[in-house]
């Protein structure tokens, strides 16, 4: 992801270590003195080398910070986290898809458009509550939430792939305030459920959880393994795998396995794996077929609520 692809993504502004008041020369004298610092020939960090040359792409000139400031995209075109139209059937959709329930990223956009117009203001008008330059300035919690939703769409544009030998429920809820599980996946390798997250930065794994500035204190995998437990003992299932999807350049590693619950092996792992994963399974994990898989989906389409 670049700069402008994430809600939750750090402004040029704040790479390049200004405010986007600051003079066009103020801009040039932080971003000289960036690349010095962070040069790799000069023991810099090769990431942030990265970064600062990014974010003097965005709003390097005052062609591409105009287009930046107005919420647009580096070739000129407007940036937009709108929920997308559903794709239209035609005859290159040939191959049945997994079945799906339920509506990703429905709760948490919701919940970002409730907590964007507390934040503005009740009463106020929002002609456009997507629109990039509202949204970059709104506070931590409601941008992660529209992140998250829309992690949430993409990782179900993925399993909606899979084929029609797999299930797959969105939004599943919980019987606590504001919890959900986003993904369900049931087919032959297994039984997973699927967090999708957004942090807006590179995270590491350190004792089995997600750790990191830009994780900012959330214990995902715990809470990913918590919510499962709740499913399994209502639906009376278990889980083959615990999977919490990334996108890839929040992680050094493809995919790493951080132990295990109840049975089920719990794995952080970059969005292009997790196909991979789920039509490969798990090394230790057993796989689900014949009137097995019939009688896990039947008494998960029985005990599934959705957020």
């Amino acid at each position: 992801m670049t700069v402008s692809d994430s809600p939750m993504s750090t402004s040029p502004y704040e790479v390049l270590g200004v405010t986007s008041a600051a003079t066009d020369e103020d801009l040039r004298r932080a971003y000289r003195r960036l690349l010095r610092e962070t040069h790799p020939d000069t023991g810099g960090d090769p990431q942030r080398f990265i970064a600062v040359q990014t974010a003097w792409e965005r709003v390097g000139s005052p062609d591409a910070r105009a287009r930046y400031d107005r919420g647009r995209s580096p070739v000129g075109e407007p940036t937009s986290w709108a929920p997308a139209s559903a794709p239209r059937s035609g005859p290159q959709q040939t191959r049945p898809g997994a079945r799906t329930h339920g509506h990703p990223g429905g709760w948490r956009r919701e919940r970002y458009l409730t907590l964007l117009k507390e934040w503005v203001g009740l009463g106020e008008t929002i002609p456009d509550p997507y629109d990039p330059v509202l949204v970059r300035r709104a506070p931590r919690e409601i941008r992660h939430l529209l992140a998250d939703a829309l992690a949430e769409e993409a990782t179900a544009r993925r399993l909606a792939t899979l084929g029609i030998g797999y299930t797959v429920w969105h939004d599943v809820a919980m019987d606590g305030p504001e919890q959900k599980i986003d993904h369900l996946v049931l087919g032959p390798t297994g039984l997973y459920a699927i967090q999708s997250e957004d942090f807006g930065g590179p995270v590491q794994l350190r004792r089995g959880e997600v750790v990191g500035d830009a994780a900012a204190g959330e214990r995902p995998v715990h809470e990913l393994a918590h919510r499962a437990r709740s499913v399994a003992r209502a639906a009376r299932v278990r889980f083959t795998g615990l999977l919490l999807v990334l996108p890839d350049d929040q992680l050094a590693e493809p995919a790493e396995s951080v132990g295990s619950s109840r049975g089920a092996e719990q794995v952080v792992l970059r969005a292009s794996l997790l196909l991979t994963a789920l039509r490969d399974g798990m090394p230790e994990g057993r796989p689900v077929g014949g009137s097995e898989i019939f009688e896990v989906r039947t008494r998960l389409q029985a005990a599934v609520r959705f957020a």
